[in-house]
């Protein structure tokens, strides 16, 4: 069975449903992945291929920022040729959090030359429109008509955590002699003789434009700082996945810090009415479906829809008018494709961009294990939004490391909080 299909299974413990979404766990043994890692320092492709220190440097303070993700992101049958590899990083001074700027993520993408001019695969699993060339005009025949051809194909969605490294035309002669008595004023053209081809034809304005301006150089990049001059990093983990497991029969939500408070004031009729009136049902939502794997620390499901911590805040409203609102309250095991989001376009090639994958709270845990005190990061969601074209950086060869900015949506706890209050 293909891993995206849903899969029902009985047994002794009930049923349970598998998802297309991927989740991934925190491990200190190796595991089949090398590449993959949360926490640690970055490692880059080829080893000597980092990106501009400056992609990597906090927003508000201007100092590097630690590593929490490390992702194999290989989607062969998407970007096919493409080496992809994700990174998200976060600033750990206690002045900076909760700001924008302070977390940041980049892509690096390295383009095999065989695979150039390829057509890829969109994020829907379609062929984008292909363009033919014209074909030779025939003697004595007007234009033919030409069609583009779309290519369906259905595609899934890779672990990305693995080590695998015609329409008939019909020709028109707008120019042809009547069959009545008038004649054509342009028959003295079939009187001439064929003329050969030319080749040497005047080129178009778009050939000339690519003559006349060269590609576009990198930007100049700012040197990668030796390991001694960077912050602390959090500790390091390898990772493992696996699709997500859900039951079918899950158990009644279980209450929060703020459903107990509301208990503990007013009779009966002010405690309905006081839960109705604060209850966040995207928050409990979120609670619920990570409590059924609550060692998650990544959910990963490309060109899907985030599970959302809150829907009120900025990040939350950019995904309302995404699938993923259509059935609040049914379990999901495909997940519908996040077009309809309004996260910003890709800088780089002014495509869209689309949900790639999500950190969740378990994160937290594991990367402050080794933190005194309880004032860590605060954030209830980290969600990827990546180029949906998986654009190369403007200026790098076939065949050569470049690096993308990517989106980060973060969705805070004292956001969340405030909804409830």
């Amino acid at each position: 069975m293909h891993p995206n299909e849903s899969d029902s299974s009985d047994d002794q413990s009930g049923s349970f449903t598998t998802t297309n979404v991927l989740l991934g766990y925190a491990s200190k043994e190796p595991t089949d992945d090398a590449f993959s890692q949360l926490g640690g320092y970055p490692v880059w492709p080829d080893g000597n291929s980092a990106p501009s220190a400056d992609l990597v440097k906090c927003r508000i303070c201007n100092s590097m920022m630690c590593l929490l993700l490390q992702l194999n992101g290989d989607l062969p049958e998407k970007f096919p040729g493409h080496e992809r590899r994700i990174y998200i990083f976060s600033c750990k001074l206690k002045a900076c959090r909760k700001k924008e700027g302070t977390m940041r993520a980049i892509r690096g993408i390295r383009v095999a030359k065989a695979s150039v001019g390829k057509p890829k695969i969109m994020a829907n699993g379609t062929a984008p429109p292909e363009t033919r060339k014209p074909e030779a005009v025939a003697p004595n025949l007007g234009n033919n008509l030409f069609s583009s051809t779309f290519s369906i194909s259905t595609s899934s969605n890779q672990n990305p955590f693995s080590s695998f490294t015609t329409s008939n035309s019909q020709p028109a002669t707008p120019f042809a002699s009547s069959s009545n008595s008038h004649t054509s004023p342009f028959s003295s053209l079939a009187s001439k003789p064929s003329q050969p081809p030319t080749t040497d034809l005047p080129a178009t304005f778009a050939e000339k434009a690519c003559i006349t301006s060269p590609p576009p150089a990198p930007a100049q990049k700012e040197p990668w700082p030796s390991q001694s001059s960077l912050p602390k990093p959090y500790p390091s983990y390898h990772l493992d996945a696996d699709y997500e497991s859900l039951d079918s029969d899950p158990p009644a939500p279980s209450k929060t810090s703020r459903d107990i408070e509301i208990e503990g004031s007013g009779g009966k009729d002010d405690e309905k009415d006081a839960f109705e009136s604060t209850i966040d049902k995207t928050f409990q939502k979120f609670a619920d479906r990570l409590a059924q794997n609550p060692e998650q620390v990544m959910r990963y499901d490309f060109g899907g829809s985030p599970m959302l911590y809150s829907k009120t805040d900025a990040v939350g409203k950019l995904f309302l008018s995404s699938a993923s609102f259509a059935s609040a309250g049914k379990i999901k095991t495909v997940s519908q494709l996040g077009h309809g989001t309004r996260i910003p376009r890709c800088p780089n090639c002014s495509a869209s961009r689309v949900f790639e994958l999500q950190l969740v709270p378990q994160a937290i845990a594991e990367l402050e294990i080794e933190e005194e005190g309880l004032e860590g990061m605060e954030w209830g969601t980290v969600i990827l939004g990546v180029c949906e074209e998986d654009c190369a950086e403007r200026g790098v060869q076939a065949g050569e490391v470049g690096w993308v900015e990517e989106w980060v949506g973060v969705q805070w706890e004292e956001d969340a909080k405030a909804e409830k209050r």
